[in-house]
C-alpha cells in the first residue's frame, strides 16, 4: 500500500472515529458526543452495534501492519468501552470521556508516523553512505 492510499485510509478512519465519538458538541460546553454515545442509550444492543465500526478501525490497523501489541491495546480500548458502556447510566456517562475510536486512530497514526520516520532515516543514511557505489545509468 503506498503512502497516498495510507493517508486516504487514515483520513477516512478519522472521519469515522469523529462520527462515532465526537459528532456534535453539546451547546455551551466543550463536551462532544457521537453515535457511540447515542447508540449506547439503547440497552444491550446499542453498545454491541457500536463494536462494528470499532472493529473496522482495528481491522484497518492490522491491514496497515500494526503490531500485535498495538492491536491488543486497541482491542482493550474497545473492550473497556463496551464493558462499561453496557452498565446503564454509568456507561452513558463514561462514553463522554473514553472515546475509544478516537484513541485507536491516534494510536495508529502515531505508529505509522514512527514507521515513516524510520524509513526516512534509513533512506537518508543510505544516500549519505560514502561506501555506496553510484547508480549506473
Amino acid at each position: 500500500m503506498d503512502r497516498m492510499d495510507r493517508q486516504a485510509d487514515i483520513e477516512a478512519l478519522e472521519k469515522l472515529a469523529m462520527r462515532m465519538d465526537a459528532l456534535v458538541r453539546i451547546p455551551g460546553t466543550n463536551l462532544r458526543l457521537g453515535l457511540d454515545t447515542i447508540l449506547g442509550i439503547v440497552p444491550g444492543i446499542g453498545d454491541t452495534a457500536a463494536l462494528l465500526p470499532a472493529g473496522y478501525i482495528i481491522g484497518k490497523a492490522h491491514q496497515h501492519g500494526a503490531p500485535r501489541s498495538l492491536l491488543v491495546r486497541m482491542a482493550g480500548n474497545v473492550g473497556i468501552d463496551w464493558a462499561i458502556g453496557t452498565i446503564p447510566l454509568i456507561g452513558d456517562i463514561f462514553d463522554f470521556g473514553w472515546k475509544a475510536n478516537l484513541r485507536n486512530v491516534a494510536l495508529l497514526k502515531a505508529h505509522l508516523a514512527k514507521i515513516d520516520a524510520t524509513e526516512k532515516r534509513a533512506a537518508l543514511s543510505e544516500q549519505n553512505d560514502p561506501t555506496r557505489l553510484p547508480d549506473l545509468p
